[in-house]
């Protein structure tokens, strides 16, 4: 014990110090381990490292998906081609392709349903077939009902859902009156979709005239559209007295819908009565179901904002006859921003 104390004023120190450091938390967290940094892989042969303007180039480019329907020549769907029979061209020049599906994935939907005045006495009808089309879809898509007028609404509880129930309800809320701000209701509802968590997306539209409230114009909902990658399936629900006394309304109403369908990649229905109405959304679900995804990395790589047409055929079988393809008839490729 005397020989302790008698030690060196240096060497109690550094005791003194040492205790310090590995009883008192705060000291150490003063100083912290260094941090490892793992060394990067070195790149394949033949390869350089990559630098961090390669990472954002690749960031930056994006993956052109193409929902397609393959149809025989009696209408029916043809869902069992392989990849190998599928070419995709953009611009002419045939692309090659990244992703190929023949999956029934779920989607996001959109019920877009005409509640102006005209539409009194045909909703009961249309309610009964949309609720069709949702039965007949997939149980795992997610949807939501947008009533219009002169206005739009979305009417579902919360922005999506896979509740029957809810969907009914939703359609249920029917107050037949006003004019039709048809553009203003498919823009607000493209813009809609954008918040759902699948990535297919599709629009169900119907509807029994042309707009005539909205704020938006024709071009607007067309450009809306392409933008979107969402198929947008029309309805045309006319009622006789439009289609004998009416004739050029409705030969424009049915212009817009065929346009808004074309371009996306859907298909326009007119049926001649509302008893069509419901087997008509039982093929439309069918259609959603039985598609081919497709997927590819431009080949021109500009970010010019500019609009790509594009264009897929189908390599026929032996023995299958003549297909029908469709899909949608381009996109705008991303634009880059000021000063990149």
């Amino acid at each position: 014990m005397r020989r302790a104390t008698s030690a060196h004023p240096s060497a109690i120190l550094q005791i003194l110090l040492l205790i310090v450091f590995f009883t008192c938390p705060g000291v150490r967290a003063q100083n912290p381990p260094p941090i490892l940094v793992p060394t990067p892989l070195p790149p394949p042969p033949g390869q350089q490292a990559p630098s961090s303007d390669d990472h954002k180039l690749r960031a930056d480019v994006e993956l052109v998906v193409l929902h397609v329907t393959v149809a025989d020549d009696r209408g029916e769907f043809v869902a069992d081609l392989p990849q190998g029979n599928f070419r995709v061209f953009e611009q002419n020049i045939e692309q090659k392709l990244s992703f190929f599906s023949r999956d029934d994935i779920p989607v996001t939907m959109g019920l877009v349903i005409d509640n102006s005045g005209s539409m009194r006495e045909k909703r009961d009808q249309v309610n009964a077939a949309a609720m069709t089309f949702v039965r007949t879809s997939n149980p795992q898509d997610e949807a939501f009902v947008v009533n219009f007028n002169d206005e739009y609404y979305l009417d579902t509880n919360g922005d999506f859902t896979s509740d029957q129930g809810n969907l009914h309800d939703a359609l249920s809320r029917i107050d037949t009156r006003g004019s039709t701000a048809l553009y203003d209701a498919v823009i607000g509802s493209l813009a809609h979709l954008k918040k759902g968590h699948k990535d297919k997306r599709v629009l169900l539209l119907v509807t029994d005239g042309e707009d005539t409230a909205s704020e938006k114009t024709f071009e607007d909902t067309i450009k809306a559209a392409e933008e979107s990658n969402a198929t947008i399936y029309a309805v045309g629900v006319y009622s006789q007295d439009d289609l004998e006394h009416d004739k050029k309304m409705v030969r424009r109403s049915k212009k817009v819908l065929s346009q808004l369908a074309e371009a996306t990649g859907g298909e326009a229905f007119y049926p001649d009565n509302l008893s069509q109405v419901t087997p008509i959304c039982e093929q439309i679900a069918r259609e959603i179901r039985n598609q081919y995804t497709l997927g590819y990395y431009p080949a021109n790589t500009t970010r010019d904002g500019s609009f790509r047409p594009v264009q897929v055929k189908v390599i026929p079988p032996n023995g299958r006859g003549k297909l029908s393809v469709r899909t949608r008839t381009g996109y705008f490729a991303p634009k880059s921003a000021a000063g990149d």
